[in-house]
């Protein structure tokens, strides 16, 4: 048998084709009225390559759930709108076709799908056009259906006498406010406020150049105060400040705005981008570094690729190469105020550390410049660690909040610098200190470190309460927790809870084991190390561990113990483990029942 080598052609549903593009292809039926504008504006760029002078205008009318669009481009023949109109996925701007193509770099659109978005509000376009590149030849009219059907006619010369395009829309059922003239002037000054030709709707004008940061004002204040409202309006929020995006070799104009308030890095930044004047999306997050989370964008440019919907850019080597240049700005703003408008950085870094923060991470020039401003909590109060280094010749940090908090008190007593290295990126930037100033000396901080800069007991005086130490370890070691004496200040603490992660990690891995099955006790045990213990420091100045050490009787001192364990426990912010809960609660008891015993009364009398 002989196979049927006979070529077929694809039939196109077109109806299932405009589902596609509405609800998989494009984000909004909005877009409809940017593709009208980018055919207008494209075929206006055409005429003029060939006729410098040529009018450059697109007028909207929008009436009675019908909308109709003029321009004064280069037009269309005959044979043109069988070509292009007609053939989805041909498209007038390829490169190699006559007329239009001659203008590729200047068009907006790249992807012929055209007139076909229009389908997604209208059941019925209309087209009427006269080509600027052959005077001669009549108006032609190209009539299609959302059915996928379409008519082409020749018209009188009266139909349309200049060159250009009118578009007439039909709107399909439930789609008319789309077509309405509110919504088609916001729409159009959305999409093309920025394009170089005159466009106007009706009587109201779209386009409004140059654009706000191009503009000549009369003093640097009256240049802020018009950014402040182009971003108010564009944004909804009063900038801190701007900063000018201008990037010639790449095609980039625009400004981005300072947020007045802190944001999470995680939140995903809309900033605009207009290509050649045509909004392009406002939900751009890949066009800035993920560390400049604290700015919002706008600008236009010429030279980022579009993806086939054209509302987000296509990630190439251009559009990294835009981000690294706009991050550059972005560094060169912040090392401005360092040097000259200190002022001013201390109000950003007031609601901005955090992204100055990530950048310094990774920018040794930005680690050295911000060091100064950067705020830090320390025991020492909120200080840069540029301050914070001249104070101590050992900066000691902890990886927690919880760990500063447990050791700033007794730690500042003592003289110990530590910062709270437990929020985000400061662990990083302490332990990259010594880069930035060279000399600095970081050390993370740990139980020894403390007990080590607590003043020893006299051993007499440890000696008479041995009985009294020996009882309180007894209590603790089933907690894991070692007890020592020594003596500190604020004398107000009677007790320090001291660990670290080390012990932390063995202590989750002894309660896992006690909970465990035969088999998992089994393999915990065999992971037990040599990690060190919690620690339980008894402050020998405190009046009340003083009285605790002399109580002779044995349970009562336990109970005591206990207390002191608790008491240190909430202290330091820790959470509590059933265990721990469990020992003040038979702690509190405890000392109740002995506060309220009454020596020589007897149970049977209290009942």
């Amino acid at each position: 048998m002989t196979a049927d080598q006979t070529p077929h052609t694809f039939q196109v549903d077109l109806r299932g084709l405009v589902d596609l593009l509405s609800h998989h292809l494009y984000s909004s039926p909005k877009v409809y009225l940017r593709e009208l504008l980018q055919n207008a504006v494209d075929a206006i760029t055409a005429r003029r390559a060939e006729q410098p002078d040529a009018p450059a205008r697109v007028r909207l009318y929008a009436e009675g759930g019908s909308l109709r669009v003029e321009d004064s481009g280069i037009g269309l023949t005959e044979q043109d709108v069988h070509s292009l109109l007609a053939t989805i996925g041909r498209s007038s701007k390829r490169g190699g076709a006559e007329g239009i193509a001659s203008a590729r770099a200047e068009f907006l659109g790249q992807f012929g799908i055209g007139l076909l978005a229009c389908f997604v509000v209208a059941a019925e376009i209309r087209v009427v056009s006269r080509s600027a590149r052959t005077p001669g030849a009549p108006p032609v009219e190209w009539v299609a259906r959302d059915d996928g059907s379409y008519t082409v006619r020749t018209l009188a010369d009266d139909a349309r006498t200049e060159p250009g395009t009118t578009v007439h829309l039909t709107a399909r059922p439930g789609c008319g406010d789309w077509l309405a003239e509110e919504r088609v002037v916001s729409l159009a000054r959305d999409f093309g406020s920025l394009l170089p030709y005159d466009v106007r709707v009706g009587g109201t004008a779209v386009t409004e150049l140059p654009a706000p940061w191009d503009r000549t004002y009369p003093s640097p204040a009256a240049r802020r105060v018009a950014l402040v409202g182009h971003c108010h309006d564009l944004f909804g929020f009063a900038p801190l400040d701007s900063i000018d995006l201008d990037l010639p070799l790449a095609g980039v104009r625009g400004v981005a705005y300072v947020l007045p308030s802190a944001v999470s890095p995680a939140q995903r930044a809309g900033h605009r981008v207009h290509l050649k004047g045509m909004l392009l999306t406002d939900r751009a997050d890949e066009l800035l570094p993920e560390w400049a989370f604290f700015v919002r964008c706008v600008l236009d440019t010429d030279c980022l690729r579009p993806t086939a919907s054209r509302e987000a850019l296509y990630a190439d080597e251009t559009l990294a190469a835009v981000r690294e240049a706009l991050g550059e700005r972005i560094r060169e703003w912040l090392t401005g105020l360092a040097a000259g408008d200190p002022e001013r950085l201390a109000q950003f870094l007031a609601v901005h550390h955090l992204g100055v923060k990530s950048l310094a991470r990774h920018d040794p020039q930005m680690l050295r410049t911000m060091l100064p401003w950067l705020p830090f909590e320390t025991t020492d109060g909120r200080l840069s660690l540029e301050e914070f280094a001249r104070r101590h010749p050992v900066i000691h940090y902890t990886r927690t909040v919880e760990e500063f908090r447990q050791v700033a008190p007794i730690a500042s007593a003592q003289g110990i610098g530590v910062v709270n290295g437990g929020y985000t990126y400061d662990t990083e930037l302490v332990e990259r200190l010594p880069e930035a100033r060279p000399g600095t000396v970081v050390a993370e901080l740990d139980a020894d470190t403390v007990t080590a800069h607590l003043d020893a007991v006299d051993p007499d005086a440890e000696l008479a309460l041995a009985g009294f130490l020996s009882v309180a370890r007894a209590t603790l070691d089933p907690l894991g927790c070692d007890v020592s004496l020594r003596s500190f200040h604020p004398l107000t603490v009677p007790a320090l809870h001291l660990d670290d992660r080390a012990a932390r990690h063995e202590q989750a891995r002894a309660d896992a084991e006690e909970q465990a099955d035969d088999l998992w006790a089994g393999i915990l045990g065999s992971l037990r190390g040599s990690a060190p213990r919690a620690r339980l420091v008894l402050n020998h100045l405190n009046p009340l561990v003083r009285r605790v050490g002399g109580l002779g009787e044995p349970a009562l001192a336990a109970s005591a113990v206990e207390a002191l364990y608790g008491q240190a426990l909430l202290m330091a912010r820790r959470p509590l483990r059933p265990t721990d809960s469990a020992l003040l609660n038979r702690a509190f008891l405890g000392l109740l029942e002995w506060a309220t015993h009454t020596p020589g009364r007897s149970e049977e009398a209290d009942g």
